[in-house]
């Protein structure tokens, strides 16, 4: 099968296409014929050495990559809950060896759901990491409720646009950040209200809001920490949380910390669930074959797209 090797950290001229043997599968495992794959920032960290490349690093070869749709092709012989031919979709391993940028991957059965019949696999590869970081941060974490006034950073993003719609099947009052440029798409996700980040109207709402999601990090998080009221919580999802916002944030009674994501199937029913009756849609804005998957990682690297990078595999 082909698959893409990550021989040392680098730019995307590191991923190597490379023939390797199909896996096999036993136990709880499943062979899964891949259709579609979802590229993430992460991803692209990765590639560069950084990311979850510590965790990868002694092993051998290296195959990034978690996201992916795709037909059941076998089943271990203690897998019940699916059978060859499935259509089925999941975040693989994560933060572990995931090897998705493959023809076909060897999954456990407890990181995949069966994909809905009204999504393509495209969309279905999307909606992986980055639905199921914006599930379990405001429903697992965070609990948002009904009436929070809830703020999302990079709400055209590919988390971020999942996070919008999921806030506002909640029941939150959603205000969500991105680009003037982006401010339609944004409000096209049903959240009551767009602020450009490029402006200083967010330093109008100090101690409004009852949750942040911040899915930039960096200056963002010591930004957003004022706007939150006693009491409240920011969740950061791609760096960790300085000293000194920690410390601004304990003055102000708020609390403030790091998520990683974990591959979970359970949830994974939860978002083909939401999936299936359209409580999300996935916004997949480029896709690209698997030939060319440097070009996909140069799009996500440029942080210009909105909603979700996939590649197909005919």
């Amino acid at each position: 099968m082909k698959t893409y090797i990550l021989n040392e950290p680098g730019d995307t001229t590191h991923l190597q296409i490379s023939d390797q043997p199909k896996p096999r599968v036993s136990g709880n495992d499943v062979l899964v014929r891949v259709k579609a794959i979802s590229i993430n920032p992460v991803d692209v960290k990765t590639r560069a050495g950084k990311g979850v490349y510590g965790r990868l690093k002694t092993l051998d070869p290296i195959i990034i990559g978690w996201d992916i749709a795709g037909i059941v092709e076998e089943t271990g012989d203690q897998v019940t809950g699916f059978k060859a031919g499935d259509e089925v979709f999941g975040m693989i391993n994560f933060p572990g060896h995931g090897k998705a940028y493959a023809e076909y991957v060897s999954a456990p059965a407890r990181h995949l759901a069966l994909k809905p019949a009204n999504i393509s696999f495209e969309d279905a590869a999307a909606a992986t990491l980055a639905a199921l970081t914006a599930y379990q941060v405001l429903v697992k974490k965070a609990g948002v409720q009904a009436g929070d006034k809830v703020l999302i950073h990079a709400a055209s993003g590919g988390v971020g646009h999942f996070a919008a719609q999921i806030a506002n099947h909640l029941g939150a009052r959603v205000t969500g950040t991105s680009s003037a440029q982006n401010r339609d798409f944004v409000l096209s996700l049903g959240i009551n209200e767009h602020i450009d980040y490029q402006t200083n109207a967010l330093e109008k709402r100090e101690g409004y809001f009852d949750f942040v999601f911040d899915a930039v990090g960096g200056s963002t998080i010591e930004r957003s920490i004022p706007l939150i009221k006693s009491g409240g919580t920011l969740i950061s999802i791609p760096t960790g949380i300085s000293e000194a916002a920690l410390a601004r944030a304990k003055a102000l009674n708020v609390e403030a910390y790091f998520y990683l994501v974990e591959s979970n199937g359970d949830d994974m029913i939860k978002i083909a669930d939401w999936l299936a009756t359209g409580v999300i849609k996935p916004t997949v804005s480029k896709t690209f074959p698997f030939e060319d998957m440097a070009l996909a990682h140069k799009a996500v690297e440029s942080g210009r797209t909105i909603g979700k990078v996939v590649v197909y595999i005919k």
